[in-house]
């Protein structure tokens, strides 16, 4: 009887995030993981004055775990994954400790927009490999056409901003398997694998850069917006993604993916005034239409609402 009260209760809290998910449209959380997606970043460039760019992705990381640590606790559920889960968990640690760091590397010598578009190029690779179809190749054509005006552009200014920009965008694709495998295995739930890997993640990235944060440490104002940083770029966008890939199809969410070039575009402009020229503007346009013009196989969905919005709940604590 006890467990049984105890099961009722921890219930009852699930029930108005559930209620209120199933409420939501799932344009809705796209929309605003698109927002925060690159205006976390933006205000990052601005911490670059506080912070050496390699301080500010362990700042990130590390707010972000600690986050997520209060929030989901999710070694509790670590002990339901075998081998295998464990080991997805672990990659998929260490592919946000790399990404993070290349991407900081990348923005801090490269404009948002063309950051963004290299990094969604990996989108139309993975997509042309499933699926080889005239339209796809148009697109694959059109984002090869969009990321070489880019680049072209930046080529001889910042090399190293661009290898860096195709390093994140290689680190972004792994990201999507890895993430698309870690949120079907059974024994965790969505927001707890996400959880239990930027834990991973903290632990990786501390060697790669935990010794550029070390100022910021002292510094309650650099320190403070490390973790403003750390929860505008991964616990909010993460957190909206995995609520709105729990109701969309894969097709429909790929479609919705190509407006995010043209947000960090408009960001940069907002926030760090960063205004592209016409040349770029036309790259990252290629790029936003590639995106848009590929279409992915249709399959069944594979989660129902419930399944996806139970992701989205807060454990019971014992």
């Amino acid at each position: 009887m006890v467990d049984m009260a105890r099961g009722d209760v921890a219930a009852r809290p699930r029930a108005p995030v559930a209620g209120l998910a199933e409420r939501t449209p799932p344009e809705a959380f796209f929309v605003g993981s698109a927002i925060f997606h690159y205006l976390g970043p933006a205000f990052a460039v601005l911490l670059f004055a506080r912070v050496d760019p390699l301080g500010v992705a362990w700042l990130r990381i590390a707010s972000a775990a600690a986050l997520f640590a209060l929030w989901r606790r999710p070694w509790q559920r670590l002990g339901g994954l075998d081998r295998s889960g464990r080991g997805l968990v672990l990659g998929l640690g260490a592919v946000f400790a790399v990404m993070n760091v290349c991407f900081y590397v990348a923005i801090d010598r490269l404009p948002l927009g063309t950051v963004a578009a290299i990094e969604f190029l990996p989108v139309i690779l993975l997509a042309a490999l499933g699926m080889r179809t005239l339209r796809n190749g148009v697109a694959l054509g059109l984002a090869v056409v969009g990321v070489y005006v880019l680049t072209d552009v930046e080529l001889e200014g910042e090399p190293v901003g661009v290898a860096f920009a195709f390093a994140n965008a290689a680190l972004f694709a792994a990201y999507i398997v890895l993430a698309h495998r870690l949120s079907r295995i059974p024994g965790i739930g969505r927001l707890d694998g996400l959880a239990a890997a930027m834990l991973v993640a903290a632990v990786f990235v501390t060697p790669l850069a935990g010794w550029s944060a070390a100022p910021a440490l002292i510094d309650p104002v650099a320190l403070a917006a490390g973790v403003g940083v750390g929860l505008a770029s991964s616990v909010v966008p993460y957190v909206l993604d995995q609520l709105a890939m729990a109701r969309l199809s894969r097709a429909t969410y790929s479609l919705m993916v190509s407006i995010l070039p043209a947000t960090a575009t408009v960001v940069g402009v907002v926030v760090l005034s960063q205004v592209p020229t016409w040349v770029e503007v036309a790259g990252v346009a290629l790029v936003v239409s590639a995106v848009a013009l590929h279409r992915e196989r249709r399959e069944a969905p594979s989660d129902t609402v419930s399944q996806g919005v139970q992701g989205a709940e807060v454990p019971s604590r014992p």
